[in-house]
């Protein structure tokens, strides 16, 4: 059972973790290991979905791995049995990864000292060979039962759980099932059920061990934890990622830390996952019983700002990678009048999507008159460019991933179903989920009503001044990994696609060419007039 003070004090825990430290520090101390009712206790602590963000990336000083070290260091030393995890997505976001790749990532984490890690999508981006050469640098336990792989590294280093012996305790790992449809895995690489996966391995340790205390470490989404949890028995605590979901915040907060839903056998499941970007460390400290289930329990996420200390020597290290591409990175290409917004690009129209893809539809017409639109996926647009100064980094953060352009030859029967799938959420050749909305440029114009159940949410498609024509033949610029099959826009891939030059550099000659960028929304992706009419008469 839960004590009235503890629930009390873990919504007050982000304002008062001074006097948090000094508290459970103490109770700590008095109490620790197996007490006289085979119960246990154990301390949590657990990140996610750092996206390469070594350094700050406010003025605020939000985040740091210099003062997340500072936190680990203070605070473990006073717990008799914690274990600092990792829910995966430490590549991609910043030019940490795209300048070094893994390698100062992997570095960085091994001094954090880190007792697992689960692998995110973004660990795949590079490829198997890339996270391969990344995983035989780590110092600790990489977990994920639901990755089978023919990689020889990776085959070797991923294991599907991890036990602790010093506190009978085993971590079991997961990976989202979406990786190939929104990464790069290699073809020998799959991803199976994850319920199925945990269940599995639940049963297996609980058959071939006397371990009882069973925890997961998912890269799965807030949503699917609480699927998880309510689908498998023998699990009563999550530590997730993937989704970037603030719990127990006091701000923007989506739900309770920890969040509680009740299993298949009606027994309750804790699960926490610390936002994003390292902001928040997320601390959890519960006991078990004999049978590992969940008595009680107390903590929060810490939040890491400006007035947390740092680790002077881990930062100076830091500080030292910035150099080789800071210069690179500060160089301005251009200015652009307006912000070009990230934030709604998964939701509708945006202009940093029609500007990219106005880019590419640009640079292929300069070489041939016969492409006729181009299109991207919005999951690919990764930060705003905001209003001034453009830099290469700020591109480069936007768009990190590398891509190059190809063009495509399809007829207009074959780009209709395909449009229908993005607007549907399913592929309607494959029946695969389609796992991204799209952006795309001047030269097409697509009206759709997400509102209709006649069996198709397209309403029109025009391309350049006529109709659609089912019949036609039309090319399109778009980017390698949608052409091989990425976030399942295409059923199959394209093997005669005509590879171009790489997305970024594109862009980088865009906003040179046009700056001052001055652009305004024009209305090439539209949602159905009597739609938006309804809208408009509800909001008055």
């Amino acid at each position: 059972m839960r004590s009235t003070w503890e629930l009390g004090l873990l919504a007050l825990l982000p304002a008062l973790v001074s006097a948090e430290d000094v508290l459970y520090s103490e109770r700590r101390l008095q109490k620790r290991y197996i007490d006289g009712d085979g119960n246990w206790n154990q301390s949590f602590f657990h990140i996610n979905d750092v996206h390469a963000h070594l350094d700050e990336f406010r003025s605020s000083g939000t985040d740091c791995t210099g003062e997340i070290s500072t936190v680990i260091n203070e605070r473990r030393p006073v717990l008799n049995s914690s274990l600092f995890l990792n829910a995966g997505d430490e590549f991609q976001g910043t030019l940490f990864y795209t300048y070094y790749g893994g390698e100062k990532i992997a570095e960085t984490i091994n001094q954090l000292g880190f007792d697992g890690m689960t692998l995110g999508n973004h660990e795949f981006d590079g490829g198997d060979d890339m996270l391969g050469q990344f995983l035989e640098n780590l110092t600790f336990p990489i977990i994920s039962a639901n990755i089978q792989s023919g990689h020889p590294v990776l085959n070797r280093t991923i294991k599907p759980y991890h036990i602790y012996d010093d506190f009978q305790l085993a971590v079991i790992g997961v990976t989202t099932e979406t990786t190939p449809d929104i990464s790069s895995p290699g073809e020998n690489t799959t991803f199976s059920d994850v319920r199925t996966a945990v269940q599995n391995t639940i049963d297996l340790i609980r058959d071939t061990t006397n371990i009882t205390r069973i925890a997961a470490l998912t890269h799965i989404g807030y949503d699917e934890d609480q699927a998880l949890a309510q689908n498998t028995t023998g699990l009563y605590l999550i530590m997730g990622g993937h989704s970037h979901t603030p719990l127990g915040t006091g701000q923007d907060e989506e739900g309770p830390y920890p969040t509680i839903v009740r299993n298949l056998d009606d027994e309750e499941v804790f699960i926490v996952t610390a936002y994003r970007w390292g902001e928040y460390l997320g601390y959890i400290d519960v006991t078990y019983d004999e049978e590992g289930r969940i008595l009680e329990y107390h903590g929060g996420p810490i939040h890491i700002t400006n007035t947390t200390a740092q680790n002077e020597t881990l930062q100076a290290q830091i500080e030292e990678w910035r150099g080789p591409f800071e210069a690179f990175a500060a160089e301005e290409i251009g200015t652009s009048n307006v912000v070009l917004d990230q934030e709604t690009c998964q939701e509708q129209e945006c202009l940093l999507g029609n500007f990219m893809a106005d880019a590419m539809l640009a640079y292929r017409r300069n070489e041939s008159d016969t492409v006729d639109f181009a299109l991207i996926n919005a999951g690919g647009i990764r930060a705003t460019i905001d209003k001034g100064p453009i830099t290469r980094g700020e591109v480069l953060t936007s768009f990190p991933f590398g891509n190059s352009l190809v063009e495509i030859t399809m007829s207009g029967d074959d780009l209709w179903n395909v449009l229908e799938g993005i607007f549907s959420g399913v592929n309607l050749v494959s029946n695969e989920e389609v796992t991204s909305f799209l952006q795309v440029s001047q030269g097409i114009q697509i009206e759709y009503n997400p509102k209709n159940d006649n069996g198709t949410k397209l309403v029109s498609v025009s391309v350049g001044d006529s109709d659609l024509d089912r019949e036609a033949q039309y090319t399109i610029v778009t980017l390698d990994f949608l052409a091989g099959g990425g976030d399942n826009f295409f059923a199959t891939p394209f093997e005669d696609a005509i590879t171009l030059d790489t997305q970024d550099e594109v862009l980088v000659a865009y906003i040179q060419q046009q700056s001052p960028v001055d652009i305004a929304l024009d209305g090439r992706i539209s949602v159905h007039a009597e739609l938006r009419w309804t809208k408009l008469a509800t909001a008055a």
